[in-house]
Order: C-alpha cells, then structure tokens, then sequence
C-alpha cells in the first residue's frame, strides 16, 4: 500500500476575478520508507502539496488516497480521524502547546491518534532517546532550544507510527547544525520504520539525505 497518491490536483486560491490557481494538475505518489524531497522556490505550491496531502485543504480537482483511504470521498469527521491515525506533521514553526512539558505534548498526539496509554509511554520514550532530548521531557517548549523545540516536534509527529510524515521547511529557522540533525532524525525515521517522509524546502543540503527528489515550480510537477 503506497501511503500516498495524489492524481490530477488543482487548487486555486481565492474567488472570481482574484483567483490564482495555485497547483495545475499535480500528481506523485510516495512509497513506504522513501524520503523524498519536494523542491522549489519560494511560491512554488510546496506548502500547498503538503496541505492537500494531509488533507489540510481540499483539492478543488483530483484526488487524494492517503494510508489507503481516499479523502473527502465520506463525513469529514471520518476523515480526520484518519488523518490523526495516518499522518505526522513536522512544520517550520514546531507548534508546540506552550502550557505542556514537551513530555506532555507528545502524550497528547499519541491520544488524539487512538494509541493505547502504555504504548504512547514505550514509544516516547524510545523516540526522545533517539533524538537525544530524553534529559528534556519535563521541560517546557519556552525552555528549549530552536533546535531541542523541533526535535521535539518531530517525536510529537512520529509518536504515532504515521504511514507517512509530511514536513514544511523544517530547518527553516534552524541554524546548519541543528537543521541537520533534524534531517538526520527524519531519514532515519524512514530507514527504521517505514514511514514515507515528504520535506518540502529550498534548502539545497537536505538534498543529500533524499532517496527521491520532486522538483515543483509555478505549481507544476516538472520531475
């Protein structure tokens, strides 16, 4: 089962005479375990990609078939418990909810996915160990680092075993070493687990860790 298809989609933005189609018929599909890396210039549609992807927006033409399951095909309600159970999300910005320790956090994702308590516990553990923040876990996202915060966020989004993990330039507000580590994490991630991994980003040094790379302009997949 590939964890993502996308098929014909076309999204515009806004109505009537200000509407500007954003992505003009986009179609990729992700293998389980591949890291791929959606590239492009600022304003390409990456983020669009990924928002439609995740089922964040819905394609005004194609289709989406996310873990299996075609979207916006039955009750939106059906569809966001799917997408809790199928997808991590890691952004630029790590989101994290800033009144609950980082421990606290990833809890909660696992909760919100249906996971069974002790293994939310056993999985947390396991994943801050990996990304060498397990001395953190009591530790509010105000008392982190730039680079602590999105390791952080990055268990939040695989505490749940997703099929596949959507990230928007997630070393966009990292320093070098710091971002490469986040890349690091990621790869492994999909190496480990099977996890699809999907980074959309113009920085050209996450280049080195992809398996495949998806280039996007004007909306457009071109390779």
């Amino acid at each position: 089962m590939k964890p993502l298809i996308l098929e014909g989609i076309s999204q515009t933005r806004g109505r009537g005479a200000r509407a500007v189609k954003v992505l003009h018929d986009v179609s990729m599909a992700v293998e389980p375990g591949e890291f791929v890396l959606l590239q492009g210039p600022s304003g390409a549609g990456k983020t669009t990609v990924l928002s439609v992807a995740g089922g964040i927006l819905t394609p005004n033409a194609g289709s989406v078939e996310l873990g299996g399951r075609r979207l916006h095909s039955g009750s939106p309600s059906r569809d966001r418990r799917h997408r809790a159970g199928t997808v991590g999300f890691v952004f630029q910005r790590c989101n994290l909810l800033p009144h609950l320790t980082v421990w606290e956090n990833i809890l909660l994702m696992g909760q919100i996915a249906g996971r069974e308590a002790e293994d939310i516990r056993r999985g947390a553990e396991d994943l801050l160990r990996r990304v060498g923040i397990d001395n953190l876990r009591d530790r509010f996202p105000r008392e982190l680092s730039g680079g602590e915060e999105q390791r952080a966020a990055v268990v939040r989004a695989l505490i749940h075993r997703p099929a596949i993990v959507l990230a928007d330039e997630p070393t966009g507000s990292l320093d070098g070493r710091a971002g490469q580590a986040v890349i690091e994490i990621l790869a492994e991630i999909a190496r480990t687990f099977q996890s699809a991994v999907v980074v959309a980003t113009h920085d050209l040094r996450i280049a080195a860790f992809a398996s495949r790379i998806v280039r996007i302009e004007d909306g457009r997949i071109l390779s």
